[in-house]
């Protein structure tokens, strides 16, 4: 049995999760506070722009969340792992701790099996003492030889693009009539292309959202959450816009991270989609990424029940694989009423949304979304 101790202000405790018989202490830590955080993103290969202390302080000045990380590392050392958290109370859907909230994928940052587990066996302990409805981790790759206790969560199709290779052979790797046309058609007809951070673009970004949200039947971001991530992550963030004739008619948001450019969210005018705007756009990030000498294209998840989405994204050559959580819950057995209670209300906002107006439509993405994590 491994011991280990919790150094936070809390008693230790004993959880038993592989052979041999000795101590390890396990440190909370808060990585807005602790400039060790910043380093250990910065270093490790696995880290993406959700584990970054811009990411989190977004969070946290969007939704109130506050984040938490586990370590083996004592206080005072290099900091070598981290598994970091976000608390979610909410008085609709309960108090959780998710790794992390909004967040499409969100690795621990452990570079052996036996810390990944003393890290996962911490966090456990919160379960029971904060009264949580369940823990999640949003891995990219499975967690290999996790605690028995944990189950599989939801799982996403997640699409990367290597960009390793020149721009023609990029190109020519693109679905030659959905997206190589579609990229000819968007040149052809002349739609104009901006991208930066101003507040014109963001304006534009928000109306397309605005549509894009209700057509697909679920309440928008709230605005705030975007200014502050413009606030805080400055030329890392880029909002794409493509126009026609002056009128916005389709647009993504990225973040840089290191070596890669992650697509986060993109919106569009339906009435305008057979122009190609979409497409321009994801094709001039790629275009930008390679100037900027990035090798990744992160083109994010996708819930398994929109085929379209799957499709556009399979067809810029990207590779495809699976995202599946992991989850501990309080009480394992109510796992199949959540997922059929979540596709109720699915069904219920798909049939209400669309008919909000305007004001009514941000409002309920002001009010509900820190819910929703």
């Amino acid at each position: 049995m491994t011991k280990v101790g919790i150094d936070a202000h809390s008693d230790a405790t004993d959880v038993s999760v592989g052979a041999g018989t000795y101590t390890r202490v396990v440190y909370r830590i808060q990585p807005l506070e602790d400039s060790r955080w910043i380093e250990l993103v910065e270093r490790h290969p696995r880290s993406s722009v959700f584990h970054t202390a811009g990411w989190l302080d977004a969070l946290r000045r969007t939704y109130g969340y506050q984040p938490i990380a586990y370590t083996t590392s004592p206080p005072g050392g290099r900091l070598e792992n981290g598994l970091v958290f976000c608390r979610v109370s909410s008085w609709i859907t309960g108090r959780r701790m998710v790794s992390l909230p909004f967040s499409d994928h969100c690795e621990p940052l452990v570079d052996n099996p036996e810390d990944q587990e003393l890290l996962l066996a911490a966090s456990e302990r919160e379960i029971h003492q904060e009264k949580l409805r369940y823990i999640e981790v949003r891995p990219v790759r499975p967690l290999a030889g996790t605690i028995r206790s944990w189950h599989a969560g939801d799982s996403y199709v997640f699409h990367e693009l290597n960009l390793r290779r020149d721009l023609n052979a990029l190109f020519s790797h693109f679905h030659k009539s959905s997206t190589q046309r579609k990229i000819q058609r968007a040149e052809r007809e002349g739609l104009n292309y901006e991208r930066g951070r101003s507040q014109a673009l963001l304006d534009a970004f928000w109306d397309l959202l605005l549509i894009t949200r209700r057509r697909h039947g679920v309440p928008p971001q709230p605005q705030r959450w975007f200014r502050n991530l413009i606030d805080i992550f400055g030329d890392a963030l880029q909002i794409r816009v493509a126009r026609k004739d002056k009128v916005p008619v389709a647009a993504i948001l990225t973040l840089r991270h290191k070596d890669t450019l992650t697509y986060k969210y993109g919106c569009s005018d339906a009435a305008f989609n057979n122009l190609g705007g979409t497409h321009l756009l994801f094709w001039r990030a790629i275009e930008e990424a390679k100037r900027e000498g990035l090798r990744v294209f992160d083109l994010g998840r996708t819930d398994p029940g929109n085929p379209g989405l799957i499709t556009f994204k399979d067809r810029w050559g990207s590779a495809r694989s699976t995202l599946t959580y992991s989850r501990l819950s309080a009480r394992p057995a109510s796992e199949a009423l959540r997922k059929r209670d979540s596709a109720w209300a699915g069904r219920v906002a798909k049939g209400v949304v669309p008919r909000l107006p305007e004001f009514l439509l941000r409002v309920a993405g002001s009010l509900l979304y820190r819910h929703m994590a």
